[in-house]
């Protein structure tokens, strides 16, 4: 029996390149070589795609970039191909894949492009479709199908890039409205990319420039105080909830530092919460999965505050997935092992590309 092939796209155009790289290191470590044949293809911050053939130890580092094996590949969007074009000294050659583990953080890869290309080439992949990866990437449209749905989240605000000569006019009337601290985001990006906060209105001028240094729309939320809560969700159907994990961040918020760089954050499995509460917090999640059409896997963070109220903060479609990210060590708690929860993820994907390409 011929084995699987399935292609990990890791790297990407984005912010969060580097994460990226690790993210599919170990997922790649965990894809059992028995059943799967593994097909690694890197993709440049400056977006040149590699098929790279090499060790999969050189990945998390960068290292793979530079390999003399590396050939110039295009996913083509052609679905006759069904699969991978590689180019060698000229010559063209197809390398079929089975299904895709997009494992690209952020910008140009957990945003719905990715998604979008492999949907016209008709190639099953884990995690959501193009609309809720778009969906969940953008701030603006994650508030706005949220509140639509009656899933409470932090009260906010949008500027976007052709208000830029009245900026300081519309930081000043948001100011007044949702009153001081604020936490401006960049629309689009991950991982707390260009996320500041400001305490006053100079600051929040000068954190919306640099929102807009990632984005053309910037995101304005009122400061919510409490403690940070994560929920795993996974399946397509019937998705379920893992129980709750808490982040104790090493900075004021949990920002790109605070995860990946700087050591004394902590992840606390189960959270230390009443259990009526991690059930509501379940319940949300899975619910907010639903409202955003997501399917195969997204991670749920919430802000729990001192007085029980529930405020959701954001959902990742593609989660970290590093030996120490939230995801896999809250669905490990269930039982998952990392092996087991990355070979079921390739099973949906391909169980389900029936029906996504009727």
């Amino acid at each position: 029996m011929s084995k699987i092939r399935v292609a990990v796209l890791f790297g990407g155009a984005s912010s969060e390149h580097d994460i990226s790289l690790k993210s599919a290191t170990h997922i790649i470590d965990c894809i059992p070589r028995d059943k799967y044949e593994v097909v690694c293809v890197g993709i440049t911050k400056k977006g040149r795609w590699l098929y790279y053939p090499g060790d999969t130890t050189a990945i998390a580092s960068g290292a793979w970039e530079h390999d003399s094996d590396c050939t110039s590949a295009i996913l083509s969007p052609d679905p006759i191909h069904k699969g991978l074009i590689t180019i060698e000294n000229g010559e063209a050659s197809i390398k079929k894949i089975d299904v895709v583990f997009p494992v690209l953080h952020g910008k140009n890869g957990e945003d719905g492009t990715i998604q979008g290309l492999l949907d016209l080439a008709r190639i099953p992949y884990v995690g959501c479709g193009l609309l809720a990866s778009a969906a969940c990437m953008d701030k603006a449209a994650t508030h706005t199908m949220l509140d639509y749905n009656g899933i409470r989240t932090a009260k906010w605000r949008m500027i976007v890039h052709r208000e830029i000569n009245r900026m300081e006019q519309r930081c000043r009337e948001i100011g007044e409205e949702l009153g001081y601290p604020l936490f401006v985001k960049p629309a689009n990006a991950g991982s707390s990319i260009g996320v500041n906060k400001a305490d006053d209105l100079e600051e929040l001028i000068e954190a919306v420039k640099i929102a807009f240094s990632h984005d053309n729309k910037v995101i304005i939320e009122e400061c919510i105080v409490g403690r940070e809560l994560e929920v795993a969700v996974f399946g397509y159907d019937s998705p379920f909830a893992s129980f709750v994990g808490e982040i104790e961040s090493c900075k004021t918020f949990y920002d790109y530092d605070a995860k990946y760089i700087l050591s004394g954050s902590n992840l606390i499995i189960p959270a230390q919460i009443p259990d009526e509460k991690g059930r509501e917090i379940q319940q949300t999640a899975v619910k907010a999965y639903q409202a955003l059409g997501c399917k195969g896997l997204s991670r749920v963070d919430f802000f729990l505050q001192e007085d029980g109220t529930v405020i959701l903060n954001e959902i990742n479609t593609m989660p970290g997935f590093t030996s120490i990210s939230m995801y896999p060590k809250l669905m490990e708690d269930l039982g998952m092992s990392p092996t087991y929860l990355v070979e079921k993820l390739i099973e949906q994907a391909i169980d389900n590309a029936d029906r996504t390409y009727l």
